[in-house]
């Protein structure tokens, strides 16, 4: 598994690899009537398309908060049971086009930047979808670690009805070893 200069080095390659494509993937939506106020903290990840900067990673979270240039810091986190530690990337996230709309731009190095977008938030800002620019990067979230099947299965109904391999996400695990 990556330390962190290599975590940081593959999400700097996957900003670089995507061209900085900020795009929603095909014959998807972002949300709209998007409230940021309410999106912002702590949420857990609780299943994603497997990718190289966060394979093997346990305890994976996402944190929000308001930049003082109006933007977002994203801080990415997960552990690494193979080192026994911790795995940290932060980043910046702004509006693509406008704040009611779920669809910003995220960079974790540089002038690179990639597509984060919400395709779907319940009522409460509890549970979220978030694809990066196309139909290999998906993310579920949750504002906790335990989501219930009810709500896993209609998320999973969402992420498979906008055109994502669903059979391919994996679960994220949350205990503690």
């Amino acid at each position: 598994m990556p330390d962190m200069a290599d975590l940081k080095g593959l999400l700097g390659s996957l900003a670089s690899a995507m061209g900085g494509e900020t795009g929603v993937p095909t014959g998807c939506r972002a949300v709209e009537g998007f409230e940021l106020d309410r999106y912002l903290g702590l949420w857990h990840e609780i299943a994603r398309l497997d990718h190289s900067f966060e394979r093997g990673l346990t305890q994976v979270t996402a944190h929000y908060a308001m930049r003082d240039d109006g933007g977002v810091a994203v801080t990415n986190r997960g552990f690494n049971p193979d080192d026994n530690e911790w795995d940290e990337a932060e980043g910046k996230a702004y509006f693509e086009e406008g704040p009611e709309i779920g669809r910003l731009r995220v960079a974790f190095f540089g002038p690179f930047y990639a597509g984060y977008n919400i395709l779907w938030l319940d009522d409460a800002y509890e549970h979220a979808i978030v694809a990066g620019p196309n139909h290999h990067y998906l993310w579920l979230l949750a504002r906790t670690p335990d989501v219930g099947q009810v709500m896993l299965d209609r998320m999973y109904q969402i992420a498979q009805a906008n055109g994502f391999d669903t059979q391919a996400l994996m679960t994220v695990s949350h205990s503690v070893s």
